[in-house]
């Protein structure tokens, strides 16, 4: 396709694995075939890619916009990634203990129950 589309999927690969790589554009339909493309080339392919922030900034920063957006599902999704980029599962408990404050205890509960989820599938949470 292109080479941010490339770089894009390697990167969806190394953060979630052939789940969310391979298999979301096999999985696509015609009608949602040009948003994971999209997605895979421009956020993956170029925001991820940019200079300045690390993968690990960009997972910790990605997870408070997805919290403070109340997006649990997509909080699950950027766990696993974050954990991929080297975060910690003590700095992903205080971006959400931070969370609190900022968008509020609902959102941070949330925020909690999701990672929580996906912790435990990890591995990492009892």
């Amino acid at each position: 396709m292109s080479e941010e589309f490339d770089r894009g999927l390697e990167l969806r690969r190394a953060m979630f694995g052939p789940e969310g790589a391979e298999k979301q554009l096999e999985a696509a339909t015609d009608f949602t075939r040009p948003m994971q493309e999209w997605v895979t080339k421009q956020c993956f392919g170029e925001a991820w890619q940019r200079p300045v922030f690390d993968r690990k900034t960009r997972s910790l920063l990605t997870l408070a916009m997805l919290v403070a957006m109340g997006r649990s599902h997509e909080v699950k999704i950027h766990t696993r990634g974050a954990i991929a980029n080297g975060v910690s599962k003590e700095e992903i408990r205080e971006l959400l203990m931070h969370s609190i404050i900022y968008c509020g205890i609902p959102m941070a509960v949330d925020g909690f129950r999701s990672a929580s989820e996906v912790l435990k599938d990890l591995g990492l949470e009892a």
